[in-house]
């Protein structure tokens, strides 16, 4: 067959495209979790995970410290938000804008942490007993900035437990009878805005009032002196004259 372009011409067959037209691929710059900004907005306006980061205390060893403790914890609480229940999906979230946005506002660039990166995280450095203790303390901190702004003279605390359905063999998930499954069975202690004041996760064989005094006491001794009244509320599992 003859060259297409005349038998004089053997050079290479070219389209003569618009040249103000500009093709681009921007898929490593697409995320379907747009809606985490808005989240991050309000995070940065009451300053949630900058309290948390502060509170965490650093057990990594050696300079291979590529992401900071504040940044590991946004991207495990914010992948939570978006449905992302574990950390399979976080070598995916790494690439992900939105994801990075929300980790590192000034690091677009950088990924964020990948999968093994946010296993040693959830499983390793946030277990530490000192951070442990840090995250159980954190919602009393963050509501006594609210309380400062916004001065109270009467706390109500209500407690309950509540179920988390597990599925597998986490450690701690047991049957629980009268939720027909296997679970944890968390305990709770709100107030009256509905802000959690402190938590607890147990075993899901656990019944409801066990462990009441670990939860509710640090709670009493935070507003002891601070409120002129106090009342305590719960459902006939917390009738019991401990509490």
């Amino acid at each position: 067959m003859e060259h297409p372009a005349g038998e004089s011409d053997d050079g290479s067959l070219r389209v003569d495209f618009d040249r103000r037209l500009k093709l681009e691929f921007h898929g490593s710059r697409i995320t379907s979790d747009a809606g985490l900004l808005a989240y991050r907005e309000l995070d940065d306006a009451l300053g949630l995970s900058d309290l948390a980061g502060a509170a965490l205390s650093e057990c990594r060893r050696g300079k291979n410290t590529r992401h900071l403790l504040t940044g590991l914890l946004r991207q495990s609480v914010f992948g939570r938000l978006a449905g992302y229940e574990d950390v399979n999906d976080a070598d995916r979230l790494a690439h992900d804008p939105a994801m990075r946005a929300v980790v590192d506002r000034t690091g677009l660039d950088r990924q964020a942490a990948s999968t093994s990166q946010m296993g040693r995280f959830e499983t390793g450095w946030l277990t530490s007993e000192a951070n442990l203790a840090a995250l159980a303390d954190l919602s009393g901190v963050s509501i006594d900035r609210v309380h400062a702004r916004r001065p109270q003279t009467t706390i109500v605390l209500d407690m309950d437990s509540s179920v988390s359905e597990t599925h597998g063999a986490q450690e701690g998930s047991a049957y629980n009878g009268n939720f027909g499954c296997s679970c944890y069975h968390p305990l709770f202690v709100f107030n009256q805005f509905g802000d959690l004041e402190r938590c607890s996760l147990r075993s899901g064989n656990a019944h409801s009032a066990p462990d009441w005094r670990d939860v509710l006491e640090p709670v009493v001794a935070l507003y002891r002196g601070k409120m002129k009244r106090r009342y305590f509320r719960g459902d006939a599992g917390y009738a019991n004259p401990g509490i």
